[in-house]
């Protein structure tokens, strides 16, 4: 086979994994116990055969983690084409069709000397899927029907009559494993979903691709012209910044939000389908995670710092403290720093509409969680009173704050671990564990680590108004400077 050029879809906001999933740190960027859904679908598409290095396409708010996650699980196997990636940002979403056709248009510039219409693979970032061997085996039977002009998506054998993913009918058979798309199926009610497991012949629509660059083009041109267009004028608007391809925000708000499934692969007559055979999860919900955790005795699946007593078939998740749970039946609870949700694990597909509720407040939960990322590392909210906030800060090796000041508050901060380099004004400070210092207000400064472990420190800020938009940028390594 010949150079495989994956493409990684990862705008997606999981809103269904509140309140571990927030706008700003979805579910695909979330720490699992040492590893994140998006690097694990990174590292999986790095080891197929002739794979190049992955497209990556996320939304601008995310730049950073998507780009750190990259270059740790280079870093951790030694995988040099992870640290090679392009990343496409997103100024705002406009859902699967325009984001794989401007990875399309990005696989063509870039394809390697030789290639003529690069061979994609369009994964999704919060997949869970194993072994490694038979999603190998998957891609390369899907190859013979990309070759043929084809658009495949990858369909899985239904376990359960899911009703939160969409169906697939399989039609007459083309290759070996390659099958005639005979009609899509939305996301079923309960009734329809059991009357189609009985019948047989349906799989679960993965929102997995694999065509080549051209005739994804050709199909959107033709059945989606107007989204075709708007993809060329934004692939033209492009410039790079950093590591990094930016696309102007006018011309990307232009264009129409519309899936591939709507799009192209409902309409058009190339469609087919290959089965996955392997485990397969898209852990789009609670639900999702209680399904693929290892469970007890009695059914409980448990995450964290858990006690559970009498307790039956409940998922219990604790990130921050413990949760105790006593004679619950079917029920899910989970836990971070900031919020609880409980709910009956057959609702896992309404926490939506919970989400919804808490925009319509006007909840900070919503957005962001109590440790916040950047590109240097992270900070996290300890107290917050009037006219005074406690921070924890933490500088990851080689970060670098910008050069920056604050027009209505004062800083004071105290070294807990390793070394902080600091600017203050004309001078250059070098402060090590137990020491501080005090940055006045309206006075630039900026915070680095020239060491080799994490920095830490605890910043106490004082004034009236300590919001994160009084910040002046005045210099910044990661290009935020306006």
């Amino acid at each position: 086979m010949q150079a495989l050029q994956p493409i990684i879809l990862s705008g997606g906001s999981g809103t269904r994994l509140w309140p571990m999933s927030r706008r700003l740190y979805p579910k695909q960027f979330m720490d699992l116990q040492g590893s994140t859904l998006f690097g694990q679908a990174a590292v999986r598409a790095a080891a197929l055969p002739g794979s190049l290095a992955p497209l990556v396409i996320c939304n601008e708010e995310q730049r950073f983690l998507a780009a750190a996650i990259l270059q740790q699980e280079a870093k951790a196997g030694g995988r040099d084409k992870l640290a090679e990636a392009h990343i496409l940002l997103e100024p705002t979403g406009r859902n699967t069709a325009p984001a794989i056709a401007l990875g399309a248009l990005a696989a063509r510039e870039m394809r390697p000397e030789g290639e003529t219409d690069p061979l994609l693979l369009v994964l999704s970032s919060d997949h869970v899927i194993s072994p490694q061997e038979a999603f190998a085996k998957a891609v390369h039977l899907a190859a013979a029907g990309a070759d043929s002009g084809r658009l495949v998506v990858f369909g899985v054998q239904p376990t359960h009559p899911e009703t939160g993913f969409g169906y697939i009918k399989q039609g007459e058979q083309l290759f070996q494993d390659v099958f005639a798309v005979e009609r899509f199926v939305e996301k079923p009610d309960s009734r329809t979903a059991n009357a189609m497991l009985d019948e047989g012949g349906y799989v679960w629509n993965s929102g997995m691709f694999m065509f080549r660059a051209s005739v994804f083009l050709d199909e959107l041109s033709r059945y989606a012209p107007k989204v075709h267009e708007a993809c060329l004028a934004i692939w033209q608007s492009r410039r790079a910044d950093l590591d990094f391809m930016r696309f102007s925000p006018e011309v990307f708000a232009a264009c129409p939000s519309v899936s591939i499934d709507y799009a192209v692969m409902e309409q058009t007559q190339k469609a087919c389908v290959t089965p996955l055979s392997t485990a397969w999860n898209d852990m789009g919900s609670w639900e999702a995670f209680y399904g693929s955790s290892d469970r007890d005795e009695n059914g409980n699946a448990r995450t964290g710092d858990v006690i559970e007593l009498e307790s039956r078939n409940c998922y219990l998740h604790s990130s921050h403290r413990l949760v105790a749970a006593i004679g619950l039946d079917g029920i899910s609870v989970v836990e971070t720093a900031d919020a609880v949700l409980v709910m009956p694990r057959e609702r896992s597909q309404d926490v939506k509409l919970l989400l919804e509720e808490l925009k319509k407040r006007e909840r900070p939960e919503t957005d962001t969680h109590v440790r916040v990322y950047r590109p240097w590392g992270s900070y996290e909210t300890l107290e917050l009173g009037e006219r005074f906030q406690v921070k924890r800060i933490i500088v990851r090796p080689g970060g670098v704050l910008s050069l920056q000041m604050h027009h209505h508050r004062a800083e004071h901060w105290v070294v807990v671990r390793g070394t902080a380099k600091i600017t203050v004004g004309d001078k250059e400070l070098v402060l090590k564990e137990d020491e501080s210092t005090y940055i006045p207000l309206g006075i630039r400064h900026r915070l680095e680590n020239p060491g080799c472990i994490p920095l830490e420190i605890i910043e106490i800020q004082t004034g009236s108004y300590l919001g994160e938009d009084d910040i002046v940028r005045f210099e910044d390594t990661y290009g935020r400077v306006e």
